[in-house]
């Protein structure tokens, strides 16, 4: 074999490597992504808190608007929710700012808005700025830490 032919089939294999690798990362990103839509859908539109494990590490925390959520407040505030008669239907939307992916590792940053509506009129509009930090398990990924800021919505 030339030297021409070992060159040529050396790159062929760092090429093929490098696109793997990225097509792995925008796999996970698209998973980290999903997640995030997943769990607001879940447990903050659907108030289902038997899924709090499918989505959260055991020692997930919130950093909302300055207090500390772990799973069992995130668990006791859902299940309260849902004991309330006519629960209003809210709905999830995001904007991916950024997202990293190392390993078995991830950040994200997102803009998070929700409508909230009862009986088809809106009866709450709110906007966060949130990032959050995850990690890939053998059951997939999972959310180890949120935080969260409010974003006034300016009235129009």
């Amino acid at each position: 074999m030339t030297r021409i032919h070992k060159i040529v089939i050396a790159t062929f294999f760092i090429i093929s490597f490098s696109l793997n690798a990225q097509g792995q990362s925008k796999s996970d990103e698209k998973q980290v992504h999903q997640l995030i839509q997943n769990m607001f859908d879940g447990l903050f539109s659907g108030f289902e808190s038997a899924k709090i494990p499918e989505f959260m590490t055991e020692d997930f925390i919130l950093l909302e608007d300055g207090m500390i959520w772990d799973n069992q407040i995130i668990k006791n505030y859902l299940d309260s929710q849902k004991a309330k008669p006519n629960i209003p239907t809210r709905v999830n939307r995001f904007e991916f700012i950024q997202t990293k992916i190392s390993g078995d590792r991830a950040w994200v940053a997102y803009k998070n808005w929700a409508t909230v509506t009862s009986n088809g009129q809106v009866i709450r509009e709110a906007h966060w700025l949130e990032s959050g930090t995850a990690i890939k398990t053998a059951d997939g990924w999972k959310l180890e830490m949120l935080h969260s800021t409010p974003v006034e919505i300016e009235k129009l």
